[in-house]
Formats: C-alpha cells, sequence, structure tokens
C-alpha cells in the first residue's frame, strides 16, 4: 500500500487562502507523499474547471506525484432532476480524465428530506441509488475510470447498507472508497465494518476520531455525535481510538494494495497533524505488512 493525502485535509489552509489546490501538489510531494488526493476542484476566479485540471495534471507531471483519486458530492435522492444529476456526474468524470485519475467517488445520498418522506428510509431509498450509481459507472467504464461510493453521511454510513448498494449495482467497476474512521459516526465497529468491504475496496481514507461516551457531558468545541449519541472529534492519526493498524491489516489480507489517504480532520493545525499523521501512517503500514 502507498501513501496519499486528501487535499481536504488542508481545508484550514485553503479556506484561510493561504495555499490554493495547485500549490499542494508541490508541498505534498516535498511532505514525503506517493500521491494526493483531490476533493472537487476550486479554480481561481476566470479559470473553467477544465483549465484548472489540466493546470494540475500538468503541476503533477511535473513533480512527479500523482493524482491517486477524485471526490466530488452527488445526491440521487434530493437533486431537482435526477438525470440531470447523472449528467453532472458524467461531466465531473470528464474532469477525473483529465485529471489522469483511476478512481472518482460521489456520494449516493445524505438521505431523504421532507416530512412527506418521514417513513422513507433506505429499503426505499437502494432502487433508487442503484440506478444512479449504475449509470455513472457504465459511463465510467468508458473512460477507463472506476467510480466508488464513501461510507459517509449517516444514512447510507454502515457498512451493512453500503454493501447492500455496491453488490446491488454487481459490477466490478463500482466499489466503496474504504474510510476506516468514518463507521464510527454510525457507531459500526471499524474492524468488522473493513472486514465486510475490504473485498469492494477501490480506495481508502485512514481517519482518525477522538471518541467519547455518550452517556458523559459533551466535551465541547471540536466535537460532534454520532447516530448512537458517541462524542466524536477528529484526531491525528494514531491519536485517536480508531484501530488503524488492524483495519489496514483487514485490508492488506484481502489483496488491497492500493492508495491510503489521510484525511485529516483534527482542530490542531493542519501542517503539523498531517506531519504526525504520514510519520504514523508510514509506521502503521509497516505493522500491518507483518501482522502487528
Amino acid at each position: 500500500m502507498k501513501t496519499c493525502i486528501s487535499s481536504y485535509s488542508f481545508s484550514q489552509l485553503l479556506r484561510s487562502g493561504k495555499e490554493t489546490q495547485l500549490g499542494l501538489v508541490r508541498r505534498v510531494k516535498d511532505m514525503g507523499f506517493d500521491a494526493i488526493e483531490f476533493t472537487d476542484l476550486t479554480p481561481p476566479e476566470g479559470t473553467s474547471r477544465v483549465d484548472y485540471a489540466q493546470m494540475l495534471r500538468a503541476e503533477s507531471e511535473k513533480c512527479s506525484l500523482p493524482i491517486a483519486n477524485y471526490t466530488v458530492g452527488a445526491d440521487f435522492l434530493n437533486c431537482a432532476d435526477f438525470d440531470a444529476e447523472v449528467e453532472r456526474l458524467k461531466g465531473q468524470l470528464d474532469i477525473a480524465k483529465i485529471l489522469g485519475v483511476r478512481g472518482m467517488r460521489h456520494d449516493a445520498t445524505g438521505g431523504f428530506r421532507g416530512e412527506e418522506k418521514a417513513y422513507w428510509g433506505f429499503a426505499q431509498a437502494l432502487p433508487i441509488l442503484i440506478e444512479g450509481c449504475e449509470r455513472v459507472t457504465h459511463y465510467a467504464k468508458s473512460l477507463g475510470i472506476a467510480t466508488m461510493v464513501e461510507n459517509h453521511g449517516f444514512f447510507c454510513q454502515e457498512s451493512q447498507r453500503v454493501e447492500q448498494l455496491v453488490t446491488g449495482v454487481a459490477d466490478e467497476n463500482f466499489g466503496i472508497l474504504v474510510d476506516v474512521g468514518n463507521f464510527a459516526c454510525a457507531d459500526d465497529p471499524s474492524p468488522t465494518a473493513v472486514g465486510r468491504l475490504a473485498n469492494y475496496a477501490k480506495h481508502v481514507h485512514v481517519k482518525d476520531f477522538h471518541i467519547k461516551s455518550g452517556s458523559g457531558v459533551n466535551p465541547g468545541a471540536g466535537y460532534f455525535q454520532s447516530r448512537g449519541g458517541e462524542y466524536l472529534r477528529g484526531a491525528v492519526l494514531g491519536h485517536g481510538n480508531i484501530p488503524v493498524v488492524q483495519c489496514l491489516s483487514i485490508l492488506g489480507r484481502s489483496g488491497y494494495d492500493g492508495y491510503v489517504s489521510i484525511e485529516f480532520e483534527g482542530i490542531e493545525d493542519a501542517v503539523r497533524g498531517i506531519e504526525i499523521s504520514l510519520e504514523n501512517l508510514e509506521r502503521f503500514l509497516e505493522m500491518a505488512a507483518v501482522g502487528v
């Protein structure tokens, strides 16, 4: 497995204007990562998304830093027009092709909205999600790009639901971006969940969380609650409660040998938090390889 980082990890710097996605390519290379992953694109004013993708591709080739994956949002349940949402994602796949990635992750949904659908659940959503993902991955296949959903967004987050979606599509071009930390948001134990989904992994995120019991008092700023009421806060990789080495070992035994992206969501300084996370990830990958 090889190291990677999501541009989302640098949100502190990107929001403040201290860094750009284009500038991240050289920064990430100098930090020692094997690849970078971009979360959508934010071109500067006056630059088109197509032109910016070409600029990012050129910079990645100049720095010998592959762009491993492209991550975008989507919602097949609450979009104004289902067909238009599919076409929009096809347009994002055209951007992915320019970037030179082998995979694109898109959301499926965050769940039904509106009181009239208060008693609708995953059973009602699944056929719609399957159709959307099927149509997107069919186009992606013509471009040589795999598509995937992530265990993300509460409604479609725990491993049983994600497995139903990927097996419902039943296309080897469609799989899962396995985020080893995100399962905690749905109170799904990470080792069990990763073991269930490892064979479908197209890309991997390693994320860590500090986890405190929901039976205690709210710890305060930086924490949010899981679906079952546990308190979670993004952590430097290795500083939290997610059994990252165990999850990496499970993925390795399944045959996964692709990129592993750090997705840092801590409240610490982003650069220092990422540096420590990379040091730990390199160590964890070595440990996982020998079954420690």
